[in-house]
């Protein structure tokens, strides 16, 4: 408590100190007798560019004071013992994934910025989570926007505020100038993460973006999963969406269907404080969800991902404005059964069974051409699998099909060692490479 205390003191003392540095500037500054007009319009605007700042800090200090009651409360509060070896504590060290446990608390950190819409996305959040111990809300706020602001505030404290204090423009490259939002998105992630795993010292988290409606299993799902993420270091990611998530595209009867991926889904995620002081000096100024595909980021690492997508967005309005929601993002159907997950053996999802079993299972569906599908053809074969040898192919049976069709470094949406898996008109497809495959190919994009 007594570094927290301090924190809040150094708070106070830049507070004085700016203010102090501003009416020194002005003091101090030599005034020309031919041109007071002149100086009364600069000292004006440094007066209103001091008002702002003030402003700044003000925030600044707030939050540092609701931070230092939190910690506070943390210190003399009883804690569950479930939860109690898993709440944050700054004067530990961060934690090695070996230290993590199974039972550790995972706080949900909402990115929110000026939609007021956000509270589709808490109402569904508080309605079906199952304890605020284990799973207490971070929404974090870009933007400044005032009447977001007031949706969240009045949560209470069913839901913790914080606000991105740096809402200043980025310098960008001419060519990028209206890749501004998508800048100050990765900036924002980069804040708020930092936030969770670094001022909080969570140990995982489960990120959401504040135009996300979540499934009544969300909670069970992620649960469920946390000690797959723990034991098997060849995953990185937990997702709660399916790229190719669109109704008639899945097995809506057997919403207990997990798989590997290959592809970065995002969308509703849990990671482990582990990667992100692995990411986290390398984060980049843009595109951050891009970037996380890249194999220098992945490393040949894959995340679990749903049959039926446990998240939706309903935010038609974004940084993309809203084509690739008309298009794709608002036909992804959301899960309306619970699956008991945590009482379920998820140990196939571990790579070595499950690449085993996951091959065997594609290689041996028989071969169809597209043309076959499409004129809904032998039906009496059940599953089976397309086979596609180059990125054309694969686009053009993609498209043909109703698949996902971009790659990202080689990667296609929800595929497995290049494999995609889907319905089509009621039968099993794996959309598939040679049995040969060696790997992907970054320059198929």
């Amino acid at each position: 408590m007594l570094k927290k205390s301090s924190l809040v003191l150094w708070g106070v003392v830049l507070f004085v100190a700016w203010n102090a540095l501003i009416l020194f500037f002005l003091w101090t500054r030599p005034q020309s007798l031919s041109d007071h007009s002149h100086l009364t319009e600069e000292v004006i605007r440094l007066a209103e560019d001091a008002e702002t700042e003030l402003e700044r800090q003000k925030d600044l200090l707030q939050q540092i004071y609701r931070y230092s009651v939190l910690w506070s409360r943390r210190q003399t509060k009883p804690l569950p013992a479930a939860a109690a070896s898993a709440q944050p504590s700054t004067a530990a060290p961060l934690p090695h994934l070996s230290q993590i446990s199974p039972d550790a608390v995972l706080p949900v950190l909402v990115i929110a910025c000026d939609r007021s819409t956000v509270r589709r996305c808490l109402d569904k959040l508080l309605h079906y989570r199952p304890s605020k111990e284990r799973f207490p809300i971070i929404v974090s706020q870009d933007c400044g926007h005032d009447e977001t602001a007031r949706v969240i505030a009045s949560y209470g404290d069913a839901v913790m505020h914080i606000k991105q204090p740096n809402l200043s423009d980025i310098p960008v490259p001419t060519d990028h100038r209206k890749f501004q939002g998508y800048y100050k998105i990765a900036r924002h992630y980069h804040w708020a993460l930092s936030q969770v795993f670094q001022t909080f010292q969570y140990q995982a988290a489960i990120v959401v973006e504040d135009d996300l409606e979540v499934a009544p299993d969300f909670f069970e799902y992620f649960q469920a999963a946390f000690p797959l993420l723990l034991a098997d270091p060849t995953l990185w990611c937990v997702s709660a969406w399916n790229d190719n998530g669109k109704e008639q595209m899945v097995d809506a009867a057997h919403p207990e269907l997990l798989y590997r991926t290959d592809f970065f889904p995002g969308l509703g995620w849990l990671l482990l404080s582990d990667l992100w002081n692995e990411l986290e000096p390398k984060w980049p100024k843009a595109f951050w969800d891009d970037w996380m595909r890249q194999p220098e980021q992945r490393r040949g690492r894959s995340c679990i991902r749903p049959e039926v997508s446990r998240t939706m967005t309903f935010g038609r309005k974004g940084v993309s404005h809203g084509q690739f929601f008309d298009q794709h993002l608002k036909f992804i159907k959301l899960n309306d059964r619970f699956v008991p997950f945590a009482q379920m053996d998820l140990s196939y999802l571990k790579r070595n069974e499950y690449d085993r079993s996951f091959r065997d299972q594609v290689y041996s569906a028989p071969e169809l051409r597209v043309e076959e599908l499409q004129g809904n053809q032998r039906r009496e074969l059940g599953t089976v699998r397309v086979q596609y040898t180059t990125r054309d192919s694969f686009k053009a049976f993609a498209k043909a099909l109703g698949v996902m069709d971009d790659l990202k470094s080689g990667v296609p949406r929800a595929g497995y060692r290049g494999i995609v898996s889907f319905l089509y008109r009621g039968r099993r497809v794996y959309l598939a490479p040679p049995s040969d495959w060696t790997g992907y190919d970054p320059s198929w994009s």
